[in-house]
């Protein structure tokens, strides 16, 4: 399974963004689901997924701004990133761990956001 992500841009602060996450099979058969992101010299780190148990965790930075949703009959995952900041600015992954455990992650999609 692949996964294919879209939808980063160039944004002013403030505005919003909604990226999509679209996988060659069945979203329904992964454990885990969501994005990370990787800021230039900083570490690649969670921004939100779905777990299998129907729960959804999102990093503080991201809390009352972004927005995870999926949709399983078109095997695609949204990130809705509204009230955007300069401190957004990143690569956003896509990334999954199968029912094996098995990590699987996008190409990556660019999103700056300007002051």
């Amino acid at each position: 399974v692949q996964l294919q992500a879209s939808g980063g841009g160039l944004v002013q602060a403030g505005g919003s963004l909604r990226l999509s996450c679209a996988a060659s099979g069945s979203i329904l058969s992964f454990m885990i689901m969501g994005w990370y992101r990787q800021a230039p010299g900083k570490q690649r780190d969670l921004v939100a997924h779905f777990t299998s148990g129907g729960s959804i965790n999102y990093a503080d930075s991201a809390k009352g701004r972004f927005t995870i949703s999926r949709d399983n009959a078109n095997n695609t995952v949204y990130l809705q990133m509204d009230k955007l900041e300069p401190e957004d600015t990143a690569v956003y992954y896509c990334h999954a761990v199968t029912l094996l455990l098995r990590h699987l992650w996008g190409q990556g999609t660019q999103v700056t956001v300007s002051s």
